[in-house]
């Protein structure tokens, strides 16, 4: 059995190393898929502990994406220094951080936004908690939308670039690489980074779990009041599941701003957050491969739709919006599979399994 899943565990590493290696054949475009996919497991895994581990339904998780990206792009573009004179003297070739900066950056301030988040909400739960997360998120991005007048820090509707690509180790992303006779775009170098900081997410995902943390989280999730009784400290519990779940969408949403090189409010809609949270119900809540799945597919799935969405378009002679129409067949495509499969597509062995029964003598 064990040798079985190393063999497994090396097969999926492999693949995962040499897949860009042949989808750049066709092109940068579905490479550029594979690594939003990737963003988007991450952010799925974050939201995981807030609604998988902990059972607290987060309709504002987006906004902590949007925190990790606007922090990116003040700190790695010419912004800062084009509106304020005292940055301009003290980088008069403008805020060019690295790596190692970036991520303790957008991690911590993410996971400060998040412990702010949940300290107001420490005794909602259900539909209250649903509705002050989705109005968390939407104060959210109408202040990066409105923060352009007195003092422009966002540059409102019209968003910040020339972002910087990350560089470190000498290398930079934005640019192609050579390796061993091979060119490496900026899409593909993009991926192999967005692969480890996922492989990092899962292993600290996996350790949360199987932790005392993690089973606290899951007797909150289950029944607070009697977690309480246990003597279960669900104030700090839930305080650290809201923070270490935005800890990721912060440090994801760094690496969004870094790939695309723009950032604007529309990429932090509501729209975005119900997404996030239909990967995490659609794969399998608490189940850290279900939601690896749900966040690959619902990803991919739009992308992939404009191939269909394109001749029924021809079809129907243009009155179909292409847009519209694919948002529909995504839709109907989860209406079915959660139909199907309520408990998601694959969900966790041990969820809703009752007590053993006692062996009669």
């Amino acid at each position: 059995m064990q040798n079985n899943k190393l063999f497994v565990f090396l097969a999926a590493a492999i693949g995962l190393l040499i897949v860009p290696l042949f989808v750049q054949q066709l092109g940068n475009g579905p490479v550029r898929i594979l690594d939003l996919a990737l963003l988007y497991v991450m952010l799925a895994l974050g939201l995981n502990i807030v609604v998988g581990y902990a059972g607290l339904l987060d309709l504002g998780y987006v906004a902590f994406y949007a925190v990790g990206s606007y922090m990116f792009a003040l700190l790695a573009s010419p912004h800062l220094s084009e509106n304020f004179e005292s940055i301009l003297a003290m980088f008069p070739g403008g805020l060019h951080s690295p790596l190692w900066v970036i991520i303790p950056l957008g991690a911590g301030l993410a996971g400060l936004f998040g412990v702010l988040l949940g300290a107001p909400t420490l005794k909602l739960r259900g539909d209250y908690l649903a509705i002050v997360t989705l109005g968390f998120g939407e104060i959210i991005r109408v202040f990066l939308n409105n923060l352009e007048h007195p003092v422009n820090i966002t540059n409102g509707p019209r968003g910040i670039g020339q972002i910087d690509a990350i560089h470190f180790f000498g290398i930079d992303l934005g640019k192609p690489l050579e390796v061993f006779g091979f060119t490496l775009p900026s899409v593909t170098l993009y991926y192999y980074l967005f692969l480890v900081l996922v492989v990092f997410t899962v292993i600290i995902c996996y350790r949360l779990e199987n932790s005392r943390i993690g089973r606290a989280w899951m007797a909150i999730r289950e029944d607070e009041i009697a977690a309480k009784a246990m003597g279960i400290n669900t104030r700090n519990l839930k305080l650290l599941a809201f923070g270490m779940g935005a800890t990721f969408g912060g440090v994801a949403g760094s690496m969004f701003a870094s790939f695309q090189g723009f950032v604007s409010p529309e990429s932090f809609s509501l729209q975005e957050s119900v997404m996030i949270v239909a990967m995490v119900v659609l794969g399998g809540i608490g189940h850290i491969p279900g939601v690896i799945l749900g966040a690959l597919l619902l990803s991919a799935l739009p992308e992939v739709l404009r191939y269909v969405a394109g001749p029924l378009q021809e079809m129907t002679g243009g009155r179909l919006d292409a847009a519209i129409l694919r948002q529909l067949l995504v839709a109907l495509a989860m209406i079915g599979i959660m139909l199907s499969r309520p408990r998601g597509l694959w969900p966790a062995r041990e969820h809703g399994k009752g007590a053993p029964q006692p062996v009669s003598k």
